[in-house]
């Protein structure tokens, strides 16, 4: 969800300030690579190899499936992920997994509370255990790992940068802020994590 909607004859220009704002050189680096591609979902057959791109992710970096057929009420259920999602959404997952100690990676949700397409929320809730300063935390650096992972296999991961809000705060945090999150992940060794 775009908190703030970005008009399609402004979004070349927008982008232009925000990497403007990006002093250091590994982010714009990075930016780069998430601006080249499209700011549009794919669709049809895309889609599809998109996902089976994703669960190849998710299954290298070891994280437990579903099978496609078999519908969670939670995008990982603490046992495993459901790959029946869109691949944007497996790789958020998978970035979330990486990212997560053992003792949260058999939680509901990793312990963060439901997510967007979290189905039954009140669990998912339940399932909390980290203050809301480090959720949030760990949600920013899981998004922009993910949106990094799409981009190097091509996905639509502008598309992402756009959806996960990144470009909130334009003109005052937003620069700064995917610069300490890239060097999060960076300093982290995930990123190579494919």
């Amino acid at each position: 969800m775009i908190l703030t909607p970005i008009e399609d004859q402004r979004l070349d220009e927008t982008l232009d300030r925000f990497a403007a704002r990006l002093e250091d050189p590994v982010a714009r680096v990075a930016f780069g690579c998430i601006r080249v591609t499209s700011a549009e979902r794919a669709s049809g057959a895309a889609a599809e190899r998109h996902r089976h791109q994703a669960i190849d992710i998710a299954r290298n970096a070891g994280m437990p499936l579903h099978p496609p057929e078999k519908r969670s009420v939670f995008n990982w259920d603490g046992v495993a992920l459901d790959t029946g999602t869109e691949a944007y959404v497996i790789l958020h997952e998978v970035a979330h997994y990486v990212l997560a100690p053992p003792e949260r990676r058999c939680l509901i949700d990793f312990g963060l509370g439901p997510g967007p397409d979290t189905i039954d929320r009140d669990t998912a809730e339940r399932a909390i255990v980290l203050p809301l300063i480090e959720r949030e935390e760990d949600e920013a650096t899981a998004s922009l790992l993910g949106i990094l992972w799409e981009a190097r296999l091509s996905q639509p991961a502008l598309a992402s940068f756009l959806d996960q809000n990144w470009l909130e705060g334009l003109e005052r945090s937003a620069a700064p802020h995917f610069t300490q999150v890239l060097r999060r992940i960076i300093d982290l060794g995930v990123l190579s994590a494919l």
